[in-house]
């Protein structure tokens, strides 16, 4: 039997954000699957440096999938390399999803879970909406077993090369519950 790619309604904790899954973003099929051991004990934030995207999933959905395009059809990987967009209108995009290893930070990815705000933040924050939905899915993820609960959230810069998650998102983790600044590049 197939494990299930979404988990029902009746069993996602009511601290869970709405979670926009692939079909509604006309996703791509994943080329290959790998899972996670679960819970995994860590949590990467990163943005895509594209344009930013609010309330309008008309809007939003060719962002999403140009990303997944650049990572699948540029960077040949087997899909979009985070588990979970947030945009600016405070919507979560389903990228892989839970419980799959994605291709976000090398060195990390299979005990991690990649989080990307969709836009540049560098010189901006993302809305106070995007931040409380990914502040939301953390949470639900603690709820579901996905992240251990004492996990270890990074901003991609202390992890690899980059400039990611931009200045301004990056100065704001500083003060999240489970940022740890010791691992640096």
């Amino acid at each position: 039997m197939m494990e299930s790619d979404s988990v029902s309604s009746a069993e996602t904790p009511s601290v869970c954000p709405n979670i926009l899954k692939r079909a509604q973003w006309n996703a791509a099929k994943s080329t290959n699957v790998t899972y996670q051991i679960r819970p995994v004990p860590f949590v990467v934030i990163h943005h895509t440096v594209t344009a930013e995207c609010n309330d309008a999933m008309v809007a939003c959905k060719p962002i999403i999938r140009s990303i997944q395009d650049l990572h699948q059809k540029t960077n040949r990987w087997s899909d979009i390399g985070y588990n979970f967009l947030v945009t600016n209108g405070g919507n979560v995009y389903e990228g892989i999803g839970w419980h799959r290893v994605g291709a976000h930070t090398r060195g990390y990815n299979s005990k991690s879970i990649g989080i990307a705000f969709v836009g540049n933040f560098d010189r901006v924050l993302p809305s106070a909406k995007a931040v409380l939905a990914a502040q939301k899915l953390l949470e639900c993820g603690v709820q579901l077993g996905e992240l251990q609960p004492d996990y270890y959230l990074y901003g991609a810069r202390q992890l690899s090369s980059t400039n990611s998650p931009g200045d301004t998102l990056y100065d704001l983790l500083l003060d999240w519950e489970h940022y740890d600044s010791s691992p640096v590049v």
